[in-house]
């Protein structure tokens, strides 16, 4: 297969909605006869608000189709998808949580072809599309657009004496100052300046996307700045130690949601845990969200992300049912659907826009507005017949640099090394 590689992803924050505002075609298939019953792989169901408002609404419009959701813990969703599909397995519609794993399924021929349901698509109104286009076929629809911003408790940022304000345009040195001043506390008291995610994407998707750098070109001396910084938050005790997150299994949700952290950089998928979390009384946080830091000098505000798909299972049993799902939930209605959840849809409009800032809980000051419309939102990670085997090193060095286990310039050069002999780039 031609590599095809999407570098940018424009964020549609004011596009028109699909040429074809009815979902799409039934499938191969045709229309379903009679009642029929779909299974779809989701994560972490009861605290992914996404999923049911999906489910739900779309049984509203289908009746005769009933919804089962495949629950998968996140962490070992990749790892569990896989092997079900080695093994034959026939759930209906497959969720692509990110485009690595993508490219995968879809290069071993396990994922249905989507294509005349893309061409459907209005690929201006939906930008991400173009994301899952393999040479010029597609195996999956872009339902949810995600970027990283950053987080913050309005609590602490005043009782720090901290004008929320001065998060409209940080640079990195002035995220790092303002760790170091918003933490305070001892022992299990303590409350950190910041928390730092285990993910490599932390550190090497913004880097790469500020930088202009290659994740996937085999020279990554532009990680080193980002990586200096990393380590020093840690270090200076603003962050939470790489090596105590990643063994005890510490993660940004019981972090930020219980007050223990005062800013966190995270994707926008972030937004609807917590409305969720301050509804059901698990969460009193008052946040908000600013832009990302940026490096120094950058007059336009840079950020990464990824979409977020749904694909039909080449062994699917109802696979028009399926298609049926896929095209709603990536239309309009399934647009309208998350963003009453506070997720950010892959189709955008005013009237979706509004519903989204007119949550009850979701920051619609200029603060947050500027961080919800980014200059440049960059892919996450390159699509590649290569981008999983370089990933995995990137994961493993990544470890070895925020553990210790290797100095920086030594784990800099091992990544280089690594990718350029094991992947040949």
């Amino acid at each position: 297969m031609k590599r095809h590689l999407i570098t940018t992803i424009a964020v549609a924050t004011g596009s028109v909605l699909l040429a074809a505002c009815g979902g799409g075609s039934p499938g191969a298939g045709g229309d379903p006869k009679g009642p029929v019953t779909i299974k779809v792989s989701v994560w972490n169901y009861a605290t992914t608000p996404e999923f049911k408002a999906l489910i739900d609404g779309f049984k509203a419009a289908e009746p005769s189709i009933t919804v089962k959701p495949v629950d998968i813990l996140a962490e070992d969703y990749a790892r569990k998808l896989t092997a079900m599909l080695a093994g034959g397995d026939t759930t209906d519609v497959l969720t692509m949580k990110n485009v690595i794993d993508y490219s995968r399924y879809a290069t071993r021929n396990q994922l249905m072809p989507l294509t005349g349901e893309a061409k459907a698509v209005d690929k201006t109104a939906v930008p991400a599309l173009s994301t899952y286009d393999l040479d010029g076929k597609y195996f999956a629809l872009p339902y949810r657009q995600d970027f990283w911003v950053l987080y913050y408790n309005k609590t602490l940022l005043k009782k720090a004496g901290v004008d929320e304000k001065t998060l409209t345009n940080l640079t990195w040195p002035q995220y790092a100052e303002l760790a170091g001043k918003l933490t305070s506390g001892t022992g299990a008291s303590k409350v950190h300046g910041t928390f730092l995610q285990t993910w490599r994407s932390v550190v090497q998707a913004v880097s790469a996307a500020q930088t202009g750098g290659d994740q996937l070109g085999g020279n990554y001396g532009f990680f080193k700045d980002q990586y200096a910084l990393a380590l020093g938050l840690q270090r200076s005790g603003a962050a939470l130690p790489f090596a105590t997150a990643f063994t005890q299994k510490i993660t940004y949700k019981s972090v930020f949601s219980s007050g223990k952290a005062a800013t966190l950089p995270m994707g926008t998928w972030y937004a609807s845990t917590l409305l969720a979390d301050k509804a059901s009384g698990k969460s009193t946080v008052d946040w908000g969200m600013a832009p990302m830091p940026q490096i120094a000098g950058s007059s336009k505000v840079t950020t990464f992300g990824s979409p977020t798909a749904f694909a039909v299972n080449k062994k699917a049993k109802n696979a028009a049912a399926a298609k049926r799902f896929v095209t709603w939930a990536s239309g309009p209605e399934g647009a309208k659907a998350i963003a009453k959840v506070g997720v950010v849809p892959a189709l955008n409009d005013p009237a979706v826009r509004d519903i989204y800032f007119g949550l009850d809980g979701i920051p619609n000051d200029p603060i947050a507005k500027k961080a919800l419309t980014p200059d440049d939102v960059k892919l996450e990670m390159p699509i590649s017949d290569t981008s999983s085997d370089v990933d995995q090193i990137l994961t493993e060095t990544h470890q070895l640099i925020m553990t210790g286990e290797k100095d920086l310039d030594a784990g800099l050069a091992e990544m280089s090394s690594r990718v350029r002999s094991e992947v040949g780039r």
